[in-house]
C-alpha cells in the first residue's frame, strides 16, 4: 500500500528521512487534497533508475530484432578478433 501524506507534514525533516529509508516505495506528498510531489530514498531511486535503463536497452534489442538489424554471432566475433588481432 503507498504511503501518502499531507505537504504539510514535511516540515519534520529527520522523520521523513527515516521513512524514506524504511520504506520499500516511494511517498506521495499531496496538496489540497491532490498529488503533488513523490520522494524516495536515493538507495530506492538508483534501483528505479537502473531497473529503468534495463527495460530501455530491452526495448531497443527487441526494436532492432523486429527490425532485421542484428547480425550472426559467429559474424560479429569474427569481426572482433580481426579488429583486435584476438
Amino acid at each position: 500500500m503507498p504511503k501518502i501524506i499531507p505537504i504539510k507534514d514535511l516540515k519534520n525533516t529527520s522523520q521523513i528521512s527515516e521513512m524514506c529509508h524504511i520504506a520499500e516505495e516511494p511517498i506521495y506528498i499531496t496538496k489540497n487534497g491532490y498529488g503533488d510531489m513523490v520522494i524516495m530514498s536515493v538507495e530506492l531511486y538508483e534501483l528505479t533508475m537502473k531497473k529503468l535503463n534495463m527495460h530501455h536497452q530491452l526495448e531497443l534489442s527487441e526494436n532492432k530484432i523486429d527490425t532485421g538489424k542484428t547480425t550472426d554471432a559467429r559474424e560479429s566475433l569474427d569481426n572482433l578478433r580481426k579488429n583486435y588481432a584476438l
